[in-house]
């Protein structure tokens, strides 16, 4: 029995959500509502587990790679003793610490963007608002190019190449069997700004009218007159079908990136996303605007 008697062990749509990330989210929580059931603070869990309070806050937001020692720790504390159950918990720290695909990257970008590869591959929806640039999930190569070499793809770098890749292999969660859905709300200047010169824009727009076209990825284009009003700069906004996973905001800058995931921070992007769809020109009116920039290049 779980202490306090009102936490069970993990279901098996917690033991099958999709993502090491996810995994790690759902693990953290059910760890957190042991401890709230079982009366005891993050300090006195953190000093179970030779740590601080502010590990056990990291492990219970699933910021952190789980240690099979600590969770085992942490159960016995909590007053977890039934094999099975124990079991359940441990074997959720082996999957949640399965390293992801794009680890093999991890030399070409900084970690707090492999936190955002993770949580693409978990999401169930992502609503993007671009200022830009085309979002990296709907990028071609050549346009990717153009940006990772600042406008000098003939003398792209190995290390550039690989960032290019990793672009190109995180747009696989937009197909396959469980496609993740995709709605994006694009500054109407993305659409001329020509990044890598008239034909990598045109290999680009006509991307567009084609990812368009998929029942899972929605394009709204933000008309010059209207844009700047619902929100001042680019964010991501990450939701999950499982309801262990919290919304998340992502908000990159030059030297890092805000992971938002507090209440009033999401109510307040949620409100933003609402005023950005209904601002923006409608789907096929969309595409329409897309298809007359493509026309005129």
């Amino acid at each position: 029995m779980s202490a306090g008697g009102s936490v069970g062990a993990p279901s098996a749509a917690e033991e099958h959500v999709r993502g090491a990330t996810a995994r790690r989210i759902v693990l953290g929580a059910q760890l957190r509502r042991l401890r709230e059931a079982a009366g005891i603070s993050r300090a006195d869990a953190g000093y179970a587990i030779r740590g601080s309070d502010s590990k056990v806050s990291r492990l219970e937001l699933g910021r952190v790679a789980f240690k099979e020692r600590d969770v085992a720790d942490l159960l016995t504390l909590y007053g977890i003793t039934d094999p099975g159950e124990r079991e359940s918990y441990l074997d959720m720290v082996k999957q949640a610490n399965e390293p992801g695909w794009w680890r093999r990257y991890s030399d070409v970008m900084p970690g707090w963007f492999q936190d955002l590869v993770g949580l693409e591959e978990s999401a169930a929806r992502i609503q993007a608002y671009e200022l830009q640039f085309v979002p990296g999930l709907l990028q071609t190569e050549a346009y990717a190019r153009s940006i990772a070499t600042r406008g000098r793809p003939g003398y792209a770098s190995e290390e550039a190449e690989r960032r290019i890749a990793l672009r190109m292999q995180r747009q696989k969660i937009l197909t396959g069997d469980r496609p993740t859905t995709l709605w994006v709300m694009l500054d109407e200047s993305v659409l001329h700004r020509p990044i890598g010169g008239s034909a990598v824009l045109r290999e680009q727009l006509e991307r567009l009218l084609e990812l368009s076209e998929l029942p899972n990825i929605t394009i709204q284009v933000m008309p010059y007159h209207l844009s700047g009003y619902a929100a001042e700069g680019s964010f991501t906004l990450l939701r999950f079908a499982e309801p262990e996973l919290p919304d998340v905001v992502y908000v990159e800058h030059l030297s890092g990136a805000l992971y938002l995931d507090r209440q009033d921070e999401i109510e307040l992007y949620g409100r933003a996303i609402d005023r950005l769809t209904a601002d923006a020109s409608a789907p096929e009116q969309s595409r329409q605007v897309i298809a007359k920039v493509l026309a005129e290049i």
